[in-house]
């Protein structure tokens, strides 16, 4: 059998086998350097309040929850079982709402984290996840179940106003080289390019978006189509790879 080069693994085991101990592996990847005190509170807070149902554990959450993040804003609606990694780089407008089963994920050494705006619904199963980038959610941004918001490192994914993002979207901030067949693609990673969506833009269910794409203001990507490539203001794309097909 040919020899497998093992340099570089991927990043996520290059981080849980550091010569630490597990508790600092732990704080690191999950809560931050955020002091004992913070750490403490944090599972405090997840371990008795994330997963009780119904009126009682949206109560309690709306205020038990609020320190843990940079900035939360007024009338906050946290669903059941909120997966937070950072939340100290995670800042939250007014009226925001995070359905069930969502993952806000702002790790980086360097990055700035999350910011979300006003009136932005994130539904169930969605997650927003920095690789040491930047996500950004303009005012009343409203996005489906099960979408996937992912930027790599020194990136941003960027989302205008008044936007609707179907079920089951992926936006992907950052792509690999894959020359060294040898290796993982996962330890090849190009520079990241990152994503904008502009205002009043309508992306369809199952739509793929890849790195260094723009989306214009007033568009609308067809249901199931991949971008590869920017989509001019006032267009209307379909298609894998999307192109555009008439005006809006």
């Amino acid at each position: 059998m040919a020899d497998v080069e093992h340099e570089g693994g991927p990043g996520l085991h290059q981080s849980l086998f550091r010569k630490e101990s597990n508790l600092d592996k732990y704080r690191r990847m999950v809560i931050g350097d955020q002091g004992w005190l913070r750490t403490i509170y944090f599972e405090f807070v997840i371990l008795f309040f994330s997963l009780i149902p119904g009126a009682l554990g949206l109560f309690c959450r709306k205020y038990l929850y609020r320190p843990l993040f940079k900035r939360v804003g007024k009338n906050v609606i946290f669903g059941r079982n909120l997966t937070l990694r950072h939340p100290h780089k995670i800042t939250i407008g007014d009226n925001v709402i995070f359905d069930d089963e969502c993952l806000l994920d702002a790790k980086g050494e360097t990055n700035s984290g999350i910011k979300i705006r006003d009136y932005v619904t994130i539904g169930r199963f969605s997650s927003l996840v920095c690789k040491n980038g930047d996500i950004e959610i303009g005012p009343h941004v409203n996005i489906g179940s099960t979408v996937k918001i992912i930027i790599a490192e020194n990136g941003k994914i960027s989302f205008g106003s008044n936007i609707d993002v179907g079920s089951n979207c992926h936006f992907s901030g950052g792509s690999y080289d894959y020359s060294r067949s040898e290796r993982l693609p996962s330890t090849q990673r190009l520079p990241t390019k990152g994503i904008s969506v502009g205002d009043f833009a309508w992306i369809g269910v199952g739509v793929i978006v890849l790195d260094g794409v723009q989306i214009g203001k007033k568009s609308i990507v067809g249901a199931g189509a991949v971008v590869t490539q920017d989509i001019p203001e006032n267009s209307i794309a379909f298609g894998v790879p999307a192109e555009v097909v008439r005006e809006r």
